[in-house]
């Protein structure tokens, strides 16, 4: 044999022993194909089952997220519309607190003003209740003035219904002595002597003066006991003290009297209103 022969015969041995090896390990591994087959198409057929299941649950799946889709887009819309809806509110809200905060300016201003005119009234008010309490204690002591006042008035009226009476007895005695002085013939005006006797002390002022410088009103009458006839003697004091002349008393009232100048004064000198008449050349003191 030769050698390529014998390579030839160890590579057929070799090749026999894998095939041997490959035939034992085939045979030791191999099952039954139909019963694994069936069992593949039992799986397979479970599989289709799944995935028909999971298909339908996909399917009501997307209809589910179809209709949680269509619910999210109306509570997105209806949240949209709040959130247009709290904007449109916060907007007015912010446009009212402006508008707030614009008459909380006024307010405060106006506040303000209202608080300075009070404090002017307050001390205006103050300022008239010392006025007040001023023309109160004036009007209290206006209120005793008057009081004594009043006393006086009714002492003066007491006093003046006296002087009325008085001078109308007078004016009826002058009348009745005029009367006999008529039927016994003889003249109206006293003499000068007669006249300057009866008169009572008195001294008045002369108050009012005619246009002839004649006749004269004096302060002094009724009441102080001039009657018509009485003399008087007229003169002044200042600058200088000088003798004027005299007069008689031709008519009287009670506070009041009028003289005429008994033939001319000292000299032709004028009478002045102030000049002094008297019964005496001298005042009484």
């Amino acid at each position: 044999m030769t050698y390529v022969g014998k390579i030839l015969v160890i590579i057929i041995m070799a090749c026999s022993l894998l095939f041997l090896g490959i035939s034992t390990v085939v045979f030791s591994t191999a099952t039954d194909w139909r019963a694994k087959t069936a069992a593949e198409h039992a799986k397979v057929s479970e599989l289709q089952k799944k995935q028909s299941d999971a298909l339908g649950a996909v399917e009501a799946s997307k209809k589910d997220l179809a209709t949680a889709k269509a619910q999210h887009e109306a509570a997105k819309k209806q949240l949209d519309d709040q959130i247009a809806s709290l904007e449109a509110d916060r907007d007015r809200a912010l446009g009212e607190m402006t508008e707030a905060r614009k008459a909380l300016e006024v307010a405060s201003q106006t506040a303000r003003t209202s608080l300075d005119q009070a404090l002017a009234l307050r001390k205006e008010t103050e300022l008239l209740r010392e006025q007040k309490s001023a023309v109160e204690k004036q009007a209290n002591e206006y209120k005793l003035r008057q009081t004594e006042l009043n006393d006086r008035i009714r002492e003066l009226e007491r006093m003046n219904e006296t002087a009325t009476n008085n001078a109308k007895d007078l004016r009826e005695r002058v009348a009745r002595l005029t009367s006999v002085v008529r039927e016994a013939g003889l003249s109206e005006t006293a003499s000068p002597g007669a006249g300057a006797e009866s008169a009572p002390p008195v001294q008045g002022e002369i108050s009012r003066v005619d246009a002839q410088n004649r006749q004269f009103e004096i302060t002094i009458g009724a009441d102080d006991g001039l009657a018509v006839g009485h003399q008087l003697v007229i003169y002044r004091t200042q600058p200088r003290a000088e003798y004027l002349g005299k007069a008689t008393v031709i008519s009287t009232d009670p506070d009041r009297s009028v003289i005429r100048v008994i033939g001319t004064t000292v000299q032709n000198k004028k009478v002045k209103e102030g000049d002094i008449v008297s019964s005496t050349i001298r005042p009484r003191g």
